[in-house]
């Protein structure tokens, strides 16, 4: 079975910006969706960003204009660009895989900080 690993999460201060990756170990060509959800300390697990096969993306309204979302089929690695970060955005950052007939697959987390 695919395993997803996130990576590239860390501390940083706000206004600043952090590249997430998400990488599978096998290939995504079969999972037509993939996306980036994030779980603040004692909260819920929400949707922040979603790539629909070929390039239909998503994005909640606290990170448009700041987030971007991308994969890479040939590298098996989907991304999340974070940029202009602030305190709200702190939370463990989780990658997400779909596809028809699949069983949807998560990744093990990735913490960001924002803080000064």
């Amino acid at each position: 079975q695919v395993q997803l690993v996130e990576s590239g999460g860390g501390v940083v201060q706000p206004g600043g910006s952090l590249r997430l990756s998400c990488a599978a170990s096998g290939t995504i060509d079969s999972f037509n969706t993939m996306g980036w959800y994030r779980q603040p300390h004692g909260k819920g697990r929400v949707l922040v960003a979603e790539i629909i096969s070929p390039q239909f993306t998503f994005y909640a309204d606290s990170v448009k204009g700041r987030f971007t979302i991308s994969r890479d089929n040939a590298k098996s690695t989907l991304y999340l660009q974070m940029n202009n970060l602030n305190p709200e955005d702190t939370a463990v950052y989780y990658c997400n895989a779909r596809g028809p007939g699949l069983a949807p697959l998560w990744g093990q987390g990735t913490q960001v900080t924002v803080s000064s």
